[in-house]
C-alpha cells in the first residue's frame, strides 16, 4: 500500500529512504542524507545541479559529487519520494513529494515555477471525471506560458 507522502516528515521520510536503499541492496550515506535533508529544509524546485550546488555549500567538508545528487535524485523519484517536472531543454525541475496536493504554472521563458491551490479548479476536476463515469485517483496539472518577469523583456 502506498503512503500518503503529504503527511509525512522529515524522520518518516529518512525511514522510507533507508528502506528503499536496503531494498536496492544500496548503503545509506551522509551524501545521500544530506540530498535529503537539503530537499526537505528547502521546499522549491531544483535543477539536478542547483541542488548538488546547495548541497555543497550547506554541507562544505562532505566529499560529493554531482553523479551522486543524479542517481540519489532518479532513486527518490522512482520510489515517490521526489516528483519531477519537464523543462524541456532547460531538463527537469525536483521537489520533495511529501508537500500537500498543489498544481504548477511554468514559465517557458526562465523556468520559474509557481505553485498554486484553488479548490474551484480541484471541484471542476472531480466534476468533470464524474460526467465521464471516470474514477480520479490523482492529478497533476501544469499550466505553462511566461511569468511577469519574462512578459516584459
Amino acid at each position: 500500500m502506498q503512503k500518503d507522502l503529504a503527511v509525512l516528515g522529515y524522520e518518516e521520510l529518512l525511514l522510507e529512504f533507508r528502506t528503499i536503499l536496503k531494498s536496492n541492496k544500496l548503503k545509506f550515506t551522509s551524501q545521500r542524507e544530506a540530498i535529503l535533508q537539503t530537499l526537505c529544509r528547502h521546499p522549491q524546485h531544483f535543477t539536478s545541479e542547483s541542488l548538488y550546488l546547495l548541497v555543497k555549500k550547506n554541507y562544505p567538508k562532505l566529499n560529493i559529487g554531482i553523479a551522486t545528487v543524479y542517481r540519489t535524485l532518479s532513486l527518490l523519484e522512482e520510489n515517490g519520494l521526489v516528483s519531477s517536472i519537464s523543462l524541456g531543454v532547460q531538463g527537469k525541475k525536483f521537489e520533495i513529494a511529501n508537500k500537500p496536493h498543489h498544481d504548477h504554472l511554468i514559465c517557458e521563458g526562465c523556468g520559474e515555477i509557481i505553485e498554486f491551490e484553488n479548490p474551484k479548479i480541484e471541484k471542476l476536476q472531480e466534476e468533470v471525471a464524474k460526467e465521464n463515469g471516470f474514477l480520479l485517483t490523482n492529478h497533476l496539472m501544469q499550466l505553462y506560458g511566461l511569468c511577469q518577469k519574462c512578459q516584459t523583456v
